[in-house]
């Protein structure tokens, strides 16, 4: 029984892995295209810039959860915020003002959501895991060390 359980896991972590890989190749050549689209336009729009922003921070992200084995919460915030200030750059012109409105205004959780993150973090940070909580696989986080 402990053998399969262990078996398992050790298929998980590398379906983990290939998929991580995945997203990060896929991440490079969505990159590389959009580059080219700006190559062949000769112009670098605010919307393209926070396109490629975001591809950056994919691809932070999947290098931070390779590294530690932890996905910290406000990366996809930040992702979250960027994409919401992208599609207010691309469709202004086309939007009501509520909607303009309700955009701002999810950006603005997503940043009051990051704040107190971030305080909750510094205020009570992480203390030792139980022992029935730490990955086996290796990649989890030490014991004190809290995630960036």
């Amino acid at each position: 029984m402990k053998n399969t359980m262990q078996m398992g896991q050790t298929a998980l972590s590398a379906l983990e892995g290939a998929g991580l890989v995945i997203i990060a190749f896929a991440t490079l050549v969505a990159f590389g295209q959009e580059i080219l689209v700006m190559i062949r336009a000769r112009t670098v729009t605010l919307a393209d810039l926070l396109l490629l922003f975001i591809y950056l921070e994919v691809l932070a992200m999947a290098a931070i959860y390779l590294k530690s084995g932890q996905l910290p919460v406000r990366l996809p915030m930040y992702i979250g915020m960027v994409a919401l200030a992208r599609y207010l750059v691309l469709e202004m012109k086309t939007m009501d003002n509520w909607r303009i409105m309700a955009v701002g205004a999810a950006v603005l959780l997503l940043a009051l959501a990051v704040l107190v993150i971030r305080y909750g973090h510094v205020r009570y940070p992480y203390g030792d895991e139980p022992e029935g909580l730490t990955r086996s696989s290796g990649r989890g986080r030490a014991a004190g060390k809290r995630p960036a």
